[in-house]
């Protein structure tokens, strides 16, 4: 007779596998619900996608555009100029300037002197006068080198930015031979020796009456001498 023991471990064994193993329709479902949560995983990023276009879009289409200001002619620029008052109780007469440093120094800052002024104003006298003295009192304020050389070329490097144009223009590199540098070398001498041009006091910056820079309206007007104007700091 044949033993029924292992018919029954047979039946018990493929009990517990078909209880262990997941029926078709829980599979479908499993498939089912991973194949939505993609389908939602695509659309937030179809949906995220198209947010940030449109954020471009409407930031490109009504961000107020930036208005760009013609430039002044010279006449426009001459008019605004002249709108603007000196108020000639804030030039206040500058002190002596006092040189420290021996012949070779001097002569260096003599002929950086002269420089600047023959050419920011030509051979005028009273145009290097004034020049000079808003060198002068640079080297003496803060936020300006303290050499008479260094104010002259601060900037030089940089081909916008430098304090006076000659020097990052490339006018420097077309020097030529002046009549004028001897007196602008004299005018220089008197100055590093004290004389001190009251004219235009303590002024620190100054342009030309044709043109408007953008920090006119930062400072304080206290002068013109031909066809330069001159400010202090307020």
């Amino acid at each position: 007779m044949r033993s029924t023991l292992p018919v029954a471990a047979r039946f018990a064994t493929s009990a517990v596998m078909a209880s262990r193993q997941p029926s078709r329709s829980s599979r479908n479902r499993t498939a089912q619900r991973d194949a939505a949560a993609e389908r939602w995983l695509l659309l937030l990023f179809v949906v995220a996608v198209l947010a940030i276009a449109v954020g471009l879009l409407d930031s490109r289409s009504f961000a107020p555009r930036s208005k760009r200001v013609a430039p002044l002619t010279m006449a426009e620029a001459r008019r605004a100029n002249a709108a603007v008052p000196i108020v000639a109780r804030a030039r206040v007469s500058a002190a002596p300037y006092r040189f420290r440093g021996g012949p070779a120094e001097r002569a260096q800052a003599v002929d950086c002197l002269a420089t600047a002024a023959l050419y920011e104003v030509g051979d005028d006298p009273r145009g290097q006068r004034a020049v000079i003295q808003v060198i002068l009192n640079r080297a003496r304020a803060p936020g300006f080198p303290r050499t008479i050389c260094g104010v002259v070329y601060q900037g030089f490097q940089r081909s916008t930015g430098c304090q006076f144009s000659f020097t990052c223009d490339g006018s420097i590199r077309r020097r030529t031979r002046h009549v004028g540098w001897a007196a602008a070398r004299g005018v220089a001498r008197r100055a590093l020796a004290g004389r001190v041009f009251a004219d235009v006091g303590r002024a620190t910056h100054y342009h030309a009456d044709w043109m408007v820079p953008y920090w006119r309206d930062t400072m304080t007007k206290v002068a013109k001498v031909d066809t330069h104007l001159f400010y202090v700091r307020r």
